[in-house]
This record gives C-alpha cells, structure tokens and sequence, in this order.
C-alpha cells in the first residue's frame, strides 16, 4: 500500500510539475516581443523574444508586443481651411512599434491615442493651408502630418512611417466653381491649339508659297539669261554677217526695199534718208559697171577712120 501511495504521489507531483513548466514557458515568434513584469516591476532589459522565454508563474507575468507595421482608418474629418473654406478629409496611418518598452509603459493604448492625435493635427495642419494648396499639394501635406505625427509618436516608443490622405471633399459651392473653371480651362485650351493650327497652318502654306515664288523668279532668271544669250549670239551673227557686206550689196538691198514700196498700195511714203544721194549712189555704181565691161571688137571699122 505504501508504494502506492508513493507511486500515486510521484505522479502527482510530475503533473503539476509538467503543468507548471507548460504555465512558465512562451513561445515568442519572430514579430513579438514579451516584456516581463516581475511583481509589477520592469525595465528595458525585461524585453524577450523571440523563441522560448520563461516565465515564473504567480510571480511573473508577459505583454506582447506586436512589431509588424499596422494602419489605422481615419474617418473623415471636417477642418476649416486659412481661407475660411470647410473641407471634410479621411487618411490612413501606417504605424508600428519600434521600443515595446515604452508602447506598454508610457501609453494606455497606442492605437487609440493615435487616432485622437491624428484628428487634432490634422486640424491644425489644415488650419494653416489655402484650399488650392489642400488640393494640389497633398504630398507635402501627407509628409507635414506624418512628421506632427512622429513626434508626438516617438515618446510612445511608436513610428509613423506613412500618412495617405485618400479623399478631400470641399464645399458644393467650391466643387461648381472648380468644374467650371475646368471647363474654362479646356476651352482656353482647345482655342488656344486650334489658333496654333490655324497659324502653323498658314506658315507652312506662306512657306510654300515663299518657295514656289523663288523656283519660279529662278526659272525666270534662267530663262532671261538664256534669251539674253540667244539674242546676243544673235547679234553677234548679224554683226559678223553685216561685216561683210560692200556697198553694192547694200545699193541692191536698198533695191528690193523700193521695189516692195512700189508694190504697196501706199500713196505716201517717208524715208529717213535722202533719194537724191541714195540715187547719186546707184548711178555711180552702174557707171563703174559699166567701165569694167569689156566692149566687143567690131569686125569692120567705120568709115573714114584710119585702119592701123
């Protein structure tokens, strides 16, 4: 009986050991860490993980911590602008932990605070800004939040590594007057590249007609150039041929010119020369032609002249 009950109490004792050892140990994976309170106590070297860590029971007590980057959804939040202008405005947080000492010790719950000091900075920051920069500066924006942010942040033993503002919505009023400054802004736009067609347009047609004006004054040039050179091969023909040309030749020239006169039906007749010496001319000539003619030899000689 007695080694039963010693076998009973030996069983006993290696369950509630067994128990103890699987209450004691903690698995930490590779994006926890465990801090370890021992009787309410801790510090920065209380910080395990990952692996196995071991924890007294009664005595100690572990707090996750979770190190992977997270986001928080703000819902939209109405802010005034520096010019007086109500814009309502959601973004996201991307945040983790970087110190699990401090996000356990000196912050409650850290998303919450977060959240709270995102919607205060966001007013603020809004508070400063123009309603065109809030629409068309939303990266400079998005890094000025972050950088509030992170600030605050930081003493948490947090980071905020990414702000993403993901919709600005602005009054009725201003949404009206921003799509009919659009509609200006196109039509500005269509005018102004259908007056640069118009004028490329005509600088091309001006263009081609600079150059067809040119290859036509060119081909005129050349063409009078070739004239100029035909007419004065002419007269240099004409020259030499008149060169040559005696005063007979001449005499009969003038000839057939009166002879085409006589022939005229004309009754009246000017002359840039005088008759009577053109007349003085022919006569001489015909007097000379007829010298130079040789006088046949009669066969009887006349009567009472002397017979050598």
């Amino acid at each position: 009986m007695e080694l039963v009950a010693v076998a009973v109490a030996v069983v006993f004792i290696g369950l509630v050991l067994l128990l103890l050892f699987f209450a004691a140990v903690r698995i930490v994976n590779q994006y926890e860490r465990l801090l370890i309170f021992t009787l309410g106590r801790t510090s920065t070297n209380e910080v395990k993980g990952p692996g196995w860590v071991f924890v007294v029971p009664i005595a100690q007590r572990g707090i996750r911590v979770d190190l992977r980057e997270r986001f928080i959804e703000v819902p939209s939040q109405t802010g005034i602008t520096k010019d007086n202008a109500p814009i309502s405005i959601d973004f996201l947080i991307y945040w983790r932990i970087i110190d699990p000492y401090k996000s356990v010790i000196e912050v409650q719950d850290f998303e919450g605070a977060l959240q709270n000091i995102a919607t205060t900075t966001l007013r603020a920051v809004v508070g400063d800004i123009l309603l065109d920069d809030m629409l068309s500066k939303r990266e400079q924006i998005n890094e000025v939040l972050r950088v509030k942010m992170d600030e605050v942040t930081e003493r948490w033993g947090g980071k905020v590594t990414t702000v993403e503002i993901r919709e600005i919505i602005p009054p009725t009023a201003v949404q009206d007057a921003m799509n009919r400054q659009l509609s200006a802004e196109r039509t500005r736009r269509a005018v102004i590249t259908e007056s640069e067609g118009a004028r490329q347009s005509s600088i091309n047609v001006a263009e081609g007609t600079k150059q067809a004006e040119i290859l036509r004054a060119e081909g005129d040039r050349q063409a009078a150039i070739l004239r100029a050179e035909g007419f004065a091969l002419a007269l240099t023909q004409i020259y030499n041929a008149a060169s040559q040309v005696d005063q007979k030749t001449m005499a009969l020239q003038y000839l057939e010119a009166f002879k085409a006169l006589g022939a005229s039906p004309s009754t009246k007749y000017v002359l840039p020369l005088e008759i009577t010496s053109l007349a003085d001319t022919f006569r001489g000539y015909l007097a000379a032609s007829n010298e130079e003619s040789p006088t046949p030899p009669s066969a009887n000689p006349p009567t009472g002249q002397p017979t050598g």
